[in-house]
């Protein structure tokens, strides 16, 4: 559904047509002017009527429709078409969570398809609104502010999967709750949400490059102001960074699960050494008392009064020595 379509003119937004297609045909005779529509999951249908009057490419359209897209950035004949993945965070449950937002722009319009509820673009419309000076610049100014908004959100996700992850490092070392059955289950759980966030950051670095004039492919991206490029060169760098944190983020959950499994071994292993301990020292006493209990008639000391005190002391004697030497090589 259409959920906001205005004209902007000099950077303000003005009224104009009820009707879309009327109020793209206004804009198109005034130079300083463009049309943004904004809709929420639109069927085919719906997006038709759009698809129509600003000749947007049907494998795009198909994109926006169908949503599911890698972020990426592509250029046609009429129209510039790029895809962004918001996301969000839910600390208390440890799940990342993502939208996705596709950004129509032309030389007079712009069309956001938004998909999923991590993308609340009516902020972004109120941001540009209440800057006039960065809205003269166009659809390249709306591009650049959803961009920036999307990556900086990503700067505050990055820094919460942080200080969860120290949390649950925290946790792997402690020394009544690092055991527990549930920790590698928790650490894998987090490692998939570390992954669902890096396809959301990495494969967007590349077409925010091209859009800085940094990438490999070209220094000018059609539909997109040659001024704006300092603006997404800002964006780079803060999803450069965001990349870099979401690396060391999974390369810092990989070791914590590594440093559990091998926790867990060596808490096994003083658990075996200690049935170890416990089996040697009920060994000596049960083989005496197997001996002793055979009932052969020619047994030294069977007739002797004081060999059952003799014995019960000579097993207690091995006993504290096999604890003592036990407990003297950290085996108890």
């Amino acid at each position: 559904m259409i959920v906001d379509c205005a004209i902007y003119r000099d950077g303000r937004r003005t009224e104009g047509p009820s009707d879309f297609s009327d109020a793209v045909d206004l804009c198109r005779l005034q130079s300083d002017a463009f049309v943004w529509i904004g809709l929420y999951e639109p069927t085919e249908k719906e997006f038709d009527k759009v698809t129509e009057e600003f000749g947007l490419h049907p494998l795009a359209v198909e994109d926006a429709l169908n949503a599911h897209q890698r972020p990426k950035l592509e250029v046609y004949d009429d129209s510039l078409f790029m895809v962004l993945k918001p996301v969000g965070y839910e600390p208390k449950r440890d799940i990342v969570s993502s939208g996705e937002v596709m950004v129509f722009i032309g030389d007079s319009f712009v069309v956001t398809v938004r998909h999923g509820e991590e993308a609340p673009l009516g902020v972004v419309r109120d941001r540009l609104e209440h800057e006039p000076e960065m809205l003269r610049h166009g659809p390249t100014a709306v591009l650049y502010t959803i961009a920036d908004a999307v990556v900086d959100h990503y700067v505050e996700v990055a820094g919460e999967l942080g200080t969860d992850l120290t949390e649950l490092e925290a946790e792997v070392f402690s020394p009544t709750a690092g055991g527990s059955r549930h920790t590698a289950s928790r650490i894998y759980a987090f490692k998939r949400q570390i992954m669902e966030f890096r396809r959301a950051t990495g494969p967007l670095a590349q077409p925010v490059s091209r859009l800085a004039g940094t990438g490999l492919i070209g220094a000018r991206v059609p539909f997109v102001h040659d001024k704006a490029q300092p603006f997404f060169r800002d964006v780079s760098d803060h999803l450069t960074r965001v990349n870099e944190a979401v690396e060391g983020l999974d390369r810092l959950v990989s070791d914590v699960l590594s440093a559990h499994l091998a926790q867990m071994s060596v808490r096994q292993n003083d658990d075996m050494r200690k049935i170890s301990a416990w089996a040697a020292m009920a060994a000596v006493p049960t083989m005496i008392a197997g001996i002793y209990g055979m009932n052969f008639e020619h047994m030294p000391e069977l007739h002797w009064t004081g060999s059952y005190p003799v014995l019960i002391l000579a097993m207690a004697a091995v006993e504290v020595l096999l604890y003592r030497l036990f407990k003297r090589r950290g085996w108890l």
